[in-house]
């Protein structure tokens, strides 16, 4: 199986970070999903197929939008999940063939950088940690409850320890 994400840059200010942003992202995703496989974790994703998604690198004004549109929060946040799992139609419309089409996710450039900053980590780092959190999402994961928030960012904090990338929530709330 191979796990494949498709990245759109939306923002050219991505590629002018000191990583090659589209390459990371593609290895972060594809550690992501293959430990969660190896684990027993991707309850979304258990269909035994290779998995794909898409991801927007964006910027505060278009994830704005979405946010406020999907979400009814009329401000910018770091990244946004489109889970397909949560199509009634998921397994017929999403699980053709030996693929498995995730959903989509789009990041915002500028709360990157403010959340980095602020937490001074490095942004590649932050971006890591928000790119796993949308896996999950895709996934089916959430945190909408107490037990859903430390489940998730369990998940979250081993996957980035095995890619060398310490505790995020070491001294914060959970996001």
């Amino acid at each position: 199986m191979s796990n494949l994400l498709e990245v759109i840059v939306d923002d050219d200010r991505w590629l002018k970070l000191p990583v090659d942003i589209e390459k990371y992202a593609k290895d972060v995703f594809a550690e992501t999903v293959e430990y969660m496989q190896e684990n027993g974790l991707d309850e979304g994703l258990s269909y035994g197929k290779s998995v794909t998604a898409n991801l927007s690198l964006s910027n505060d004004n278009q994830v704005k939008e979405l946010n406020s549109e999907f979400r009814k929060k009329d401000a910018p946040t770091n990244i946004l999940s489109f889970a397909n799992i949560d199509d009634d139609n998921f397994p017929d419309d999403f699980c053709d063939g030996e693929i498995l089409e995730a959903g989509d996710m789009i990041m915002s450039l500028e709360t990157l950088q403010k959340e980095a900053e602020i937490k001074k980590i490095p942004l590649q780092d932050h971006f890591a940690h928000l790119l796993v959190h949308g896996v999950l999402h895709l996934a089916g994961y959430d945190h909408q409850s107490d037990d859903e928030a430390e489940e998730m960012e369990a998940i979250e904090i081993d996957i980035l320890q095995k890619m060398g990338i310490k505790n995020p929530y070491a001294d914060e709330e959970i996001i």
